[in-house]
């Protein structure tokens, strides 16, 4: 998977060294992102998981990462997930080359409200819609998908089902903990059982991962920890001599 990943960095600087204007037309990374509305998702945990988005938009170190290059911005756009076919889109696809272009995007999060949604947890359509979103993107560097869940696909197709998944993306969940009233699992236990099914059935791709947050409360923190290393990896990428990237292996 990391050569891989180094055939690609390889690829791309020699595309940019033939076509310096390849690094100004295009993107350098499409981020989307999906949230889980689910009716596991009540309205207190949905106000903490936007605002929680928001605020690692807004933590310096992810800032400075959205903004180190903005002759070839990162592009974002957020959705929300719960049914098959229950996926709404609330951030649509945008630049982020300046601090307004971000704050923008804070301030749509901050400000929307919960639209009508079903109650259950369509994972397999929640991946194949934001990989709809993704195909929009085929000139990005690269390409990734996240998903936040606090819980397995209970309806549709499953996860492990979805097999159309476009060339290159990365997609990386992000496991909420909570309590399970029913079976009586606590979220240290739910946590490890999620993230195990989400590193089976749904991250896919290049360096993917799952990170965690232990409640709706930690929701910032855990994105933030996700966004940074998101942003840093391809980065770091670019700058770091391949040969030796594999030497490493």
């Amino acid at each position: 998977m990391r050569r891989a990943a180094v055939f690609h960095v390889v690829c791309l600087l020699a595309v940019l060294i033939a076509n310096p204007l390849a690094a100004q037309s295009s993107c350098r990374q499409a981020l989307a992102l999906g949230l889980d509305v689910s009716g596991s998702v009540d309205a207190r945990e949905y106000r903490l998981q936007l605002d929680g988005l928001a605020l690692a938009l807004a933590d310096p170190e992810v800032t400075a990462a959205l903004l180190g290059q903005p002759g070839a911005p990162v592009r974002i756009a957020v959705y929300e997930w719960s049914d098959p076919g229950d996926e709404r889109l609330i951030v649509d696809w945008t630049d982020i080359a300046t601090q307004s272009d971000l704050v923008a995007i804070q301030t749509t999060l901050r400000t929307t409200q919960r639209a009508a949604m079903g109650p259950s947890t369509g994972l397999g359509a929640a991946l194949q819609a934001g990989f709809a979103l993704l195909e929009q993107q085929p000139n990005c560097w690269t390409r990734t998908l996240d998903i936040s869940g606090d819980g397995k696909a209970n309806t549709g197709l499953r996860p492990q089902n979805v097999i159309d998944s476009p060339a290159g993306v990365t997609v990386n969940g992000l496991v909420i903990g909570v309590d399970d009233n029913i079976t009586g699992n606590n979220r240290n236990l739910q946590i490890a059982e999620l993230t195990s099914y989400y590193i089976a059935y749904v991250i896919r791709g290049p360096d993917a991962f799952v990170e965690t947050a232990l409640g709706f409360d930690t929701y910032a923190e855990a994105m933030r920890r996700k966004l940074l290393r998101e942003l840093t990896t391809f980065a770091i990428g670019l700058l770091s001599p391949p040969d030796l990237r594999i030497g490493n292996q």
